[in-house]
């Protein structure tokens, strides 16, 4: 009978964590997939609610809650618990998104975003922590790099079902989608995560995460608004930077004294964890190159829908999904910098070869580069995760999580604002010398922004359409090589990581060999 009682009670702890997992994973795919369903919709958005000029603050409301609440709530997670701070995110990003399908103007809907972000600044780090919590480190890997296939998928998949949800319904249900996700995840967590942890009660860094978060405001307003609304020397712009690298140096001097820092910079004298933050830097600013400009070559080389050209990012979410489920389980292998080398090899080629676009290339090539720079990149989604944690006990993985997945965050929002700059540059020169003496380019069609639309893609005389693919094709290749300056870079800190990894039993350690 004890044998029995015994084995029901170890198979029912296995059903809680198997529920405790799904409730994690939905949130993961709720938060992760909502920034990239939105951008595919905020053509519709306009049309209906006007504001062209305020469109840009949904997304920076949005991006500055996230980067400047996961730091924050990683640490508070540390201090007082992981499940209560989990289920403020859902329940704020919830709340955030019924707000946002009622919004009536840009600037409402700018407003109910920054409270999406604050959860989703809660839940990102949090999840990826608690699988730390409750999974033995044989399972680690696994369980890690299914969370990462997860956010790869939702990343990648989200441009797709943005633009079937537009158009077969309509802009709001964009927001809508993430309430029967988050309900089943707030119930499955309320119902089966037991906190047992006692975790010690600590100071609020009030003074960091106050100036963390006006330097980030700072900046992402700089980097939005310069070179587009407001010139670069303009001093709405020179004001910005000023004010980030005001607060940022208070930052640095308040976190340096600070009992109990936000962001710990102790932390960054291990060099496992100093690497893998610098790499989800690094990854996070050409990723998400990749995601946004493929679809639009696609569809501005070979025509199609926006519902068409998402299509195309398929293969290289499947090869994201497959090699971040490879690297968690090769993370018990072999060294969390051979893991990442090959990771590095993969990413690097993937983007030259996308660097090699022009409009006479086949879909099959696309899909081939396509599925390497995804197979590349899917590494770093489970095994950056674990390799920033392994040093560090349970008191200080949410504070390891979270900056880890701030950098990230960090690295997408300059990586698509920096190389976005040098794509309209390189275009707006390729279309200034492909009509240059010409009158073929009318108001109507010096745009290359017409040949994005299937219906006045078709207007357009076959010689121009040309001209303007041929434009287009090339500042999207050049911003490819441009890319791969931070890409290489990530090469050459790979070879910075210790030679640490995980073996089967929780005391089990490799020490470095360095």
């Amino acid at each position: 009978m004890h044998i029995k009682e015994r084995a029901l009670l170890i198979a029912e702890n296995k059903k809680q964590t198997r529920y405790i997992l799904l409730g994690l994973m939905l949130a993961i795919l709720m938060a992760a997939m909502d920034n990239t369903i939105v951008t595919t919709a905020m053509g519709t958005i306009v049309g209906d609610l006007g504001g062209m000029e305020q469109f840009v603050w949904v997304t920076s409301a949005y991006m500055v809650t996230v980067m400047a609440g996961t730091p924050i709530f990683g640490k508070l997670s540390d201090m007082y618990g992981r499940k209560r701070f989990f289920l403020f995110g859902i329940i704020m990003f919830l709340l955030g998104s019924v707000l946002c399908g009622f919004a009536g103007s840009m600037v409402e809907l700018s407003l109910f975003r920054a409270i999406q972000g604050i959860g989703g600044g809660a839940l990102m780090p949090i999840a990826f922590t608690i699988i730390y919590d409750i999974f033995p480190v044989e399972q680690r890997g696994k369980m890690t790099g299914l969370m990462g296939a997860v956010f790869g998928t939702s990343s990648i998949f989200g441009p797709l079902l943005g633009a079937l949800i537009t158009d077969a319904l309509s802009w709001h249900f964009v927001f809508y989608i993430n309430i029967p996700i988050g309900l089943v995840s707030l119930l499955l967590i309320i119902t089966y995560y037991k906190e047992s942890v006692t975790h010690e009660r600590q100071r609020i860094d009030w003074g960091g995460a106050f100036t963390l978060v006006g330097a980030v405001v700072c900046l992402m307003f700089a980097l939005e608004l310069g070179g587009d609304k407001y010139a670069w020397n303009s001093a709405a712009i020179l004001g910005l930077l000023g004010g980030f690298l005001v607060l940022f140096i208070i930052f640095l001097f308040v976190e340096a004294r600070a009992g109990e820092p936000i962001i710990s910079f102790a932390m960054f004298k291990n060099r496992l964890f100093a690497t893998s933050c610098l790499l989800a830097l690094l990854y996070g600013s050409v990723f998400i190159v990749a995601t946004v400009y493929i679809p639009i070559f696609v569809q501005g080389v070979f025509g199609g829908s926006a519902t068409n050209s998402g299509v195309v990012l398929m293969p290289m979410m499947i090869g994201s999904v497959a090699s971040s489920m490879l690297g968690g389980l090769l993370a018990s292998r072999m060294s969390y910098r051979a893991v990442m080398l090959l990771s590095a090899i993969c990413f690097v080629s993937g983007i030259f070869a996308l660097g090699t676009l022009s409009i006479d290339i086949s879909r099959l090539m696309l899909t081939a580069y396509s599925i390497l720079t995804g197979f590349g990149v899917g590494f770093s989604f489970s095994v950056l995760s674990m390799a920033a944690i392994h040093h560090f006990d349970m008191r200080h993985r949410g504070a390891a999580t979270s900056t880890n997945s701030f950098l990230r965050s960090l690295g997408m929002t300059l990586g698509i604002t920096i190389f976005g700059i040098a794509q309209r540059n390189l275009l707006s020169g390729r279309m200034a010398e492909a009509f240059v003496g010409s009158d073929l380019a009318g108001a109507a069609f010096g745009n290359a922004q017409e040949a994005l639309s299937p219906e006045r893609r078709a207007q357009i005389p076959p010689e121009v359409l040309k001209n303007i693919t041929e434009a287009l094709a090339a500042s999207i290749a050049h911003t490819f090589m441009w890319a791969l300056i931070p890409a290489a870079c990530a090469v050459l800190v790979v070879f910075f990581m210790p030679k640490d990894r995980m073996l089967g039993k929780a005391t089990d350690v490799i020490p470095s060999q360095d």
